[in-house]
């Protein structure tokens, strides 16, 4: 319902899908919602149609907006990141007062959102980037919710949040996660495990498929099954109900009518870039993100087909037993893609001294978001034993279920390359555990070449320092202070 005169808790500006969504997600929990757009018809088309899910007050211009609000004014953004996002906050922040308290809930680059805070910090707004998962459903009825920003803009914002966030065991799925960029940074890092798993999850349809033979309908029932045990996820949900979906033009499986390019729109791309400036190995997520950049490569790929496969071997005959051989080699690997993303979050936590609790961010994806599981429930628990944890696989619990997948894990990479089926983020992640689990690694050799070429000298196993080997000269070598 439409009012002129009410006054709002929240106003919300930019009223696409997810805009909207959230708008009728707050007034279906008893907030006045403020709207705003700057197309009028998309604020009379909200309410033409969901009008009746709440109170809202319809306004016009950014003047009429903000003077519909309640202070301190809380106001959610909900526009495409970039260049439109900063034309919004500066309108806003020219019509607002100290105090105040502006919200980005779009998918924003961390920087920005350290850069934006700053700045609106000095005119005496408080900003919060707030990184929402659940698309357009989770929008509606229960997303999960990671803000970030000043800590005192929570106590305002925080119990208005938690109340439209999904809830597990009655725990809302938001939480203040820390200062500045903090909660757009773990945003973008939810969504790099995400690609991952996404990618995992289509490295297995791909074996369930080529190796094994099955259709669409029985890959399905395959995927069905595995959602009822430790794999149980939304994505291994809708993995099921996507291969199940007919077409209704030509009677195939959906799946099988589908271009083959998987798109991006670029969160993938920065958890990598970042991993990268931090010196974290996220090798599951870059493979993920490479893959879909491949998969789009509809030129070159159409150009390389006829290329030498080699030799080939026989399929596996024993259909069950490989069947299950990729699902433990699919959760094995979804744990790796899990703990290098919160290798991740604790490096940009020391990084920026966010202080931020991986213990948390592990209760508030377990509902709502889009990577949303079962195992959460372990990772959550496997912090609150141990804070410090330094890797997720390192946790007893994970540590056991990997012990029991290895095998079948290296038996699916192997049977994957002898028949020339890519499974880039299984082979990743696999490398990633051998690699962190080995005595000796060759980067011993490494260093020593670039001392050899660069000067860069090395540390020895049997004492302390820095050394370098004269190696243009007699060979010897000298302690470097």
């Amino acid at each position: 319902m439409a009012s002129s005169n009410a006054i709002a808790q929240i106003g919300v500006t930019g009223l696409a899908v997810m805009g909207s969504n959230i708008a009728r997600n707050l007034a279906r929990h008893g907030y006045t919602v403020a709207l705003h757009n700057r197309s009028v018809a998309k604020t009379d088309a909200l309410l033409d149609a969901h009008g009746d899910d709440g109170e809202f007050v319809r306004t016009e211009t950014i003047e009429e907006f903000v003077g519909a609000l309640e202070k301190p004014r809380r106001v959610l953004i909900m526009v495409k990141a970039g260049d439109a996002t900063d034309a919004v906050i500066e309108e806003l922040a020219g019509a607002m007062e100290p105090g105040d308290i502006i919200i980005d809930g779009g998918n924003a680059l961390y920087t920005d959102t350290i850069r934006r805070e700053a700045a609106m910090a000095a005119r005496g707004l408080n900003f919060v980037g707030a990184g929402i998962s659940g698309g357009e459903e989770g929008a509606l009825n229960g997303p999960a919710i990671m803000p970030g920003g000043p800590k005192e803009s929570y106590e305002s914002l925080g119990p208005l949040l938690e109340s439209i966030s999904a809830k597990v065991d009655g725990v809302p799925c938001c939480t203040h996660i820390g200062p500045d960029g903090s909660g757009h940074f773990v945003k973008m890092v939810h969504n790099g495990i995400e690609y991952a798993d996404m990618q995992l999850i289509g490295e297995a349809y791909h074996l369930l498929r080529d190796a094994l033979g099955l259709g669409a309908a029985q890959i399905a029932e395959v995927f069905t099954g595995w959602n009822s045990g430790e794999l149980e996820s939304y994505l291994v949900e809708i993995t099921a109900q996507v291969l199940e979906q007919i077409d209704a033009e030509t009677g195939k499986p959906l799946v099988d009518v589908i271009v083959d390019a998987a798109e991006q729109k670029g969160t993938g791309r920065w958890t990598v870039k970042s991993a990268l400036d931090l010196g974290v190995p996220v090798t599951g997520i870059a493979e993920a993100v490479f893959a879909r950049a491949l998969s789009g490569s509809r030129a070159q790929r159409k150009a390389a087909q006829g290329l030498a496969s080699g030799t080939l071997a026989e399929k596996p005959t024993d259909v069950a037993q490989f069947t299950e051989d990729i699902r433990q080699a699919l959760y094995a690997s979804k744990i790796v893609a899990y703990a290098q993303g919160f290798d991740q979050i604790a490096a940009g936590s020391a990084e920026y001294d966010w202080d931020l609790h991986p213990g948390d961010l592990a209760t508030i994806w377990r509902g709502g978001c889009i990577i949303r599981a079962r195992f959460l429930n372990r990772i959550k628990e496997a912090y609150e034993v141990d804070p410090g944890l330094p890797s997720l696989i390192l946790a007893p619990y994970f540590r056991e279920a990997i012990e029991h997948a290895v095998d079948s894990w290296r038996r699916v990479v192997a049977t994957a390359v002898q028949l020339g089926i890519p499974v880039p983020a299984f082979a990743s992640s696999l490398s990633y555990y051998d690699a962190l689990r080995a005595e000796r690694l060759p980067a011993a050799l490494t260093q020593g070449q670039r001392d050899f070429f660069g000067a860069h000298t090395y540390e020895r196993v049997d004492r302390e320092g820095k050394f370098h080997t004269l190696w243009s000269g007699d060979r010897t070598e000298v302690s470097v202070e």
